[in-house]
C-alpha cells in the first residue's frame, strides 16, 4: 500500500502558536492609512499532483464580537504560482499573484480604497489576544480574477477546482 502524504502549510512567522509581531499592530510597516500590511510567510508541503495554483484565506473569526457580526478578512489570494510566499509578499512580490479585498476597506467606511485594501492587512485584535485560521487550497486551475476581487468571488470560481487544502491556527496578542 502507498501513503500518501496529506497537504499541510506552514509558516516561520508563527513561533509556538503565536504570530509575530511584525505581522500587525505590533510591527512597524503599515499602509498610507496606518493599517499594517507586513504579510506573513507561507510554505505549502506536500501538495498533490495535478496542483496549477494556490489560493489563500486569512481571517479572524474572534472579530466577531468586535465587528458586531463580521468574521474579518485579513487576506485573500489566489493564482499563487509557488509553494513558498516570503515574508511581505503581499506587497513585494504583489505582481506575482492577485489579492482580493480585505475587511479593512468596511472598518474604514470608504475612507480606504479598493486599491489599498486588496492587500494584506494585519492583525490588530483590540480587546484581547484572537485566532486566525489561515486556509490554503491547491487547486487544479488559475482562477479568472483581478485584483480586488471580493471572498465570495474567489470561492465561486474555486468550485470545482479544489483537490486539497490545508489549514493552520496562530493567535495575535491584543493590540492596545
Amino acid at each position: 500500500m502507498t501513503y500518501i502524504k496529506k497537504m499541510s502549510i506552514q509558516s516561520s512567522g508563527l513561533k509556538d502558536g503565536v504570530w509575530g509581531d511584525r505581522f500587525g499592530g505590533k510591527g512597524s510597516q503599515v499602509n498610507p492609512n496606518n493599517i499594517p500590511n507586513y504579510s506573513i510567510p507561507i510554505e505549502v508541503k506536500n501538495a498533490p499532483e495535478g496542483t496549477k495554483s494556490y489560493a489563500l484565506v486569512l481571517e479572524d473569526g474572534d472579530a466577531y464580537e468586535v465587528t458586531k457580526g463580521i468574521t474579518w478578512v485579513h487576506w485573500a489570494a489566489a493564482n499563487i504560482m509557488t509553494d513558498k510566499l516570503r515574508e511581505n509578499a503581499s506587497v513585494e512580490d504583489a505582481d506575482q499573484f492577485v489579492q482580493g479585498i480585505n475587511s479593512w476597506m468596511t472598518l474604514e467606511g470608504g475612507q480606504q480604497s479598493k486599491a489599498l485594501s486588496s492587500f494584506y492587512g494585519g492583525m490588530t485584535p483590540p480587546n484581547k489576544a484572537h485566532n486566525y485560521e489561515l486556509r490554503v487550497y491547491a487547486l487544479d486551475a488559475t482562477l479568472p480574477l483581478r485584483n480586488g476581487f471580493y471572498l465570495n468571488q474567489m470561492y465561486d470560481d474555486m468550485k470545482g477546482h479544489i483537490i486539497a487544502s490545508a489549514k493552520l491556527d496562530g493567535a495575535y496578542p491584543q493590540v492596545k
